[in-house]
């Protein structure tokens, strides 16, 4: 289960030497902070930022709309989509790369419009 902390009180330094040692603790915290957000600044872009999703029913003697594709986008638009199809007999998922927003495979319409979506995706 959950606890919050409890409060700390923060105690005034006592002297001169007491201060600097809390400026020396936060600059190494400050600096290993810098460090992190550096390294999160250069993975960021490889993050998938996008998506979209586009539900539809592919087969006409089904009802609703049972498959779906969802593609999932970096800052650059690479990534992946994943196809769904469900029928009566079963279910079939298809997953495609996408370098730019291209896919070396045929997508199909539904399949283009998620990755339209995922590309105009806003947070």
């Amino acid at each position: 289960m959950f606890s919050f902390p409890k409060k700390q009180t923060k105690q005034e330094p006592e002297n001169l030497e007491e201060a600097l040692d809390i400026f020396k603790s936060l600059e190494a915290k400050i600096g290993d902070l810098s460090g992190r957000l550096e390294k999160l600044e250069k993975e960021e872009p490889r993050f998938f930022q996008k998506l979209g999703l586009v539900r539809f029913n592919p087969f006409k003697e089904m009802g609703g709309d049972q498959s779906f594709s969802l593609a999932l986008l970096d800052k650059e638009n690479s990534g992946f989509i994943i196809t769904s199809l469900n029928s009566r007999q079963g279910n079939r998922i298809f997953a495609k790369p996408l370098n730019k927003g291209n896919s070396t495979y045929q997508l199909s319409e539904e399949e283009k419009q998620a990755v339209e979506e995922a590309k105009n995706f806003k947070c």
